[in-house]
């Protein structure tokens, strides 16, 4: 399983995130640009030591991405987590060799990326507040992917 940061906005998110991909044996795929210095520097110090621990692919642009995701054979099912869907995570049937793709913290993804998806999931939350910070929605949803998938080994996949 993989977790994709399109563009991630703040560094301690992502480092949250990439720490806890290190640990579960997850792959993470950064979506660049970053709206922080993501210099491999700059990862290592957010990500304190786990990032050597941790399978990371960098994707210089969102078509990057795409072309790489299109060449992994089988086609990997690309999931979005967002407040603008319909599909709770805990009801949605997770496969091991999705990607779960998180999008900036101050804007999500644009339109042209979520018609790109394969399905969208969401948090359910009580009406009226906006969002989770997104590593707190991350682990979430994470948890209940790896539960479903029998993915709490420790290995990459």
């Amino acid at each position: 399983m993989h977790i994709a940061l399109y563009q991630p906005d703040i560094p301690q998110n992502a480092g949250t995130i990439m720490r806890m991909a290190a640990c579960l044996g997850l792959s993470l795929d950064l979506i660049e640009p970053a709206g922080f210095d993501a210099s491999d520097r700059s990862l290592r110090r957010a990500g304190l030591d786990y990032l050597q621990h941790l399978d990371l692919t960098r994707h210089e642009s969102w078509d990057a991405f795409e072309i790489w995701r299109k060449g992994v054979s089988p086609t990997p099912r690309l999931v979005l987590l967002t407040t603008r869907a319909d599909i709770p995570y805990t009801e949605f049937a997770f496969r091991p060799n999705d990607i779960l793709l998180l999008g900036r913290e101050s804007a999500g993804v644009p339109e042209a990326v979520h018609q790109s998806v394969d399905a969208r999931i969401k948090v359910p939350m009580r009406p009226g507040l906006r969002s989770l910070n997104v590593a707190l929605a991350a682990a979430m949803v994470v948890g209940e992917a790896l539960r479903q998938t029998g993915g709490f080994g420790g290995g990459v996949t």
